[in-house]
């Protein structure tokens, strides 16, 4: 008996729930209805009476209604959804989305919209999706209203804010609503209250809104005025902060580019023209690879950075030993021809490339996970940029490490320190020499990998790093690394400064000025030290 009196219940409130579901479908349905009757004015009306429903099943009608989608039957003025299909119209349920008839054109009419009515249709939209369960969509409809500011929407957001439990959602809804406040004709206090919750949210849009504010009289004008000069204040440091973080951007760039030269122009005093070039195979290298990845293995494209830093590495490193043996050590002290014979190989290499690849860019993907962006405050970071610093200062400290802990390092050092001594003590210089050169060219064919995720890979992408390659080495002191780190960061953040104001040309004639007039005074650079070609 028990058991039976619970199925009762149950039918009971199953079919109560039901007929509650077809009765709010009917309403639905009669306001939907309602967009065929009257002209803009009482459709405009409808939408705000759709919006006030709050039901998340208007969506897709007040969609189409703004692509201009919506039409009504004209033998009993049901509104539908309409797609043409050929020479028909196939009628769509606005509330299930089941297909209901398909209709000669003459047999519907549209109903029009205008830019008020498309206004008020976001308007609309932005109030519904506050209420959705999804908190993706409440922030988007919290930003939509902010970006309108229709104070129509001001009793919506209200009850969207006693709802809602995100706190971020919910300042954000906060400061639509005060977006919304300062186009209605609320009382001054509620606009100056609107104005201090714009002001905490900062940015260039709530400067755009307050600014025209600051001409009006009263209370709300001085109030606009004071939260306009706060926000332009903030503005200037996150402008600040965004150039010092395009500087490390740039100088991470340098910093890989230049440490390889430190090496054989620092350390072995070649002045080797054809290091762009090794950046440049490192880069092509990367090339090759992902389209054998693609056509091979797809499923491995993420992690193709990966598998081509260690083999640009060896590519170039390998060539950079055969440019070495074949044409640099005939040419050990004598730096003006040790240039012009790297000059003229830097050429060939290039026409190599042409000849092998074309003179057009090639298209090096960027794997997912280096994909996007995140925002600290006003300052957006790619994950491109990011990842690039962090392995800039991995490979720094491997090769300090390198350096300092191996053989070849002790080697390295003591030939550069006093060749003859090194030389008499059973060092093989000529070896020492070649793997020097070729360690220097390899790490360039590293940062040929990094490049080709934020620049063009073509034959000249080496060229447009090779002078402030040198000026970097030479600005930081001549075959010290910790020079080449600090001189590379320093002359990446002050082109950064330098470029809104002077622009990206003569910002580099200014930043290659100062190195010169710095050269004049301190000859050796930021840190000086002993080596082969001082000794010189």
């Amino acid at each position: 008996m028990r058991i039976l009196i619970q199925v009762v219940l149950a039918t009971v409130l199953a079919l109560a729930a039901i007929s509650g579901a077809k009765a709010q479908d009917a309403d639905l349905r009669d306001l939907i209805n309602g967009l065929a009757v009257g002209g803009y004015s009482e459709t405009e009306e409808q939408i705000a009476a759709l919006a006030a429903t709050g039901d998340p099943a208007v969506v897709p009608v007040l969609e189409a209604l703004a692509e201009g989608d919506v039409y009504a039957r004209k033998s009993d003025r049901m509104v539908f959804i309409a797609e043409k299909v050929g020479s028909t119209y196939t009628l769509t349920d606005p509330l299930t989305g089941e297909t209901v008839d398909e209709v000669a054109s003459g047999a519907i009419d549209k109903i029009k919209v205008n830019n008020r009515l498309r206004r008020a249709i976001r308007t609309a939209l932005g109030a519904l999706t506050l209420m959705s369960p999804d908190a993706g969509t409440r922030r988007a409809a919290a930003e939509a209203i902010f970006q309108s500011g229709d104070p129509d929407a001001i009793e919506l957001i209200d009850a969207a804010i006693e709802q809602e439990q995100n706190p971020s959602i919910a300042k954000l809804m906060r400061e639509a609503r005060a977006a919304a406040v300062l186009n209605s004709d609320l009382s001054d206090e509620e606009k100056v209250a609107a104005i201090e919750v714009i002001k905490t949210r900062s940015g260039r849009d709530s400067l755009s809104l307050l600014i025209p504010l600051t001409e009006v009289e009263g209370p709300v004008g001085a109030a606009a005025t004071a939260a306009v000069s706060a926000i332009e204040g903030e503005l200037a440091m996150w402008d600040a902060a965004q150039n010092v973080w395009y500087g490390l951007s740039l100088g991470s760039v340098l910093l890989l580019a230049a440490i390889g030269l430190a090496i054989t122009f620092g350390v072995m005093g070649v002045i080797n023209m054809a290091h762009g070039e090794m950046v440049m195979i490192g880069a092509y290298t990367t090339f090759v690879v992902q389209e054998i990845i693609r056509s091979n293995a797809p499923w491995l494209f993420d992690s193709s950075l990966f598998i081509a830093i260690p083999l640009a590495f060896l590519v170039a490193g390998a060539v950079g030993v055969a440019i070495e043996r074949g044409v640099i050590r005939f040419l050990y002290g004598r730096p003006l021809e040790t240039l012009l014979a790297t000059w003229g190989i830097s050429l060939i290499l290039q026409q190599a490339v042409r000849t092998i690849f074309g003179p057009t860019n090639q298209q090096v993907g960027t794997p997912s996970w280096m994909s996007g962006s995140f925002e600290i405050g006003l300052l957006q970071i790619t994950y491109n940029r990011l990842a690039i610093i962090v392995f800039a200062l991995i490979v720094f400290f491997l090769l300090m490490a390198f350096l300092k802990r191996t053989p070849f390092g002790l080697q390295m050092r003591a030939v550069t320190q006093n060749r003859q001594m090194a030389s008499a003590m059973g060092i093989r210089t000529p070896w020492v020499d070649a793997m020097t050169f070729g360690l220097g060219s390899g790490i360039a064919g590293m940062a040929g990998v990094a490049l080709s995720q934020i620049d063009n890979v073509s034959p000249n992408l080496g060229q447009s790093y090779i002078i402030d390659s040198f000026m970097v080495v030479v600005f930081g002191g001549v075959g010290n690394l910790w020079g080449t780190l600090v001189g590379a960061f320093t002359l990446g953040i002050a082109n950064k400064f330098l470029e809104p104001y002077a622009g990206a040309v003569l910002g580099k004639i200014l930043v290659l000025v100062f190195i010169i007039l710095f050269i004049q005074k301190r000859p050796r650079g930021l840190f000086a030290l002993r080596g082969r070609a001082i000794e010189a």
